[in-house]
């Protein structure tokens, strides 16, 4: 399936906002996500599902000043 993942198409395999972390790198990172525009709570990503066309952020934290 084709999703826009922080403003750049992407294709990945899995439909659960988790599961596609997983397979994108990102499990054991602390990122905040948003789907469409909405936070999505680390929570609540086993029950969030991606569709066709998605747009889905990835905000790692950064340090520094």
């Amino acid at each position: 399936m084709r999703i826009v993942l922080n403003g750049k198409p992407c294709d990945v395999a899995r439909e659960r906002l988790d599961a596609v972390l997983e397979e994108l790198g990102y499990q054991g990172d602390t990122v905040a996500t948003a789907v469409n525009g909405a936070f999505v709570g680390r929570r609540v990503r086993g029950e969030t599902t991606l569709g066709e066309g998605d747009q889905l952020e990835v905000i790692a934290p950064m340090q520094g000043g």
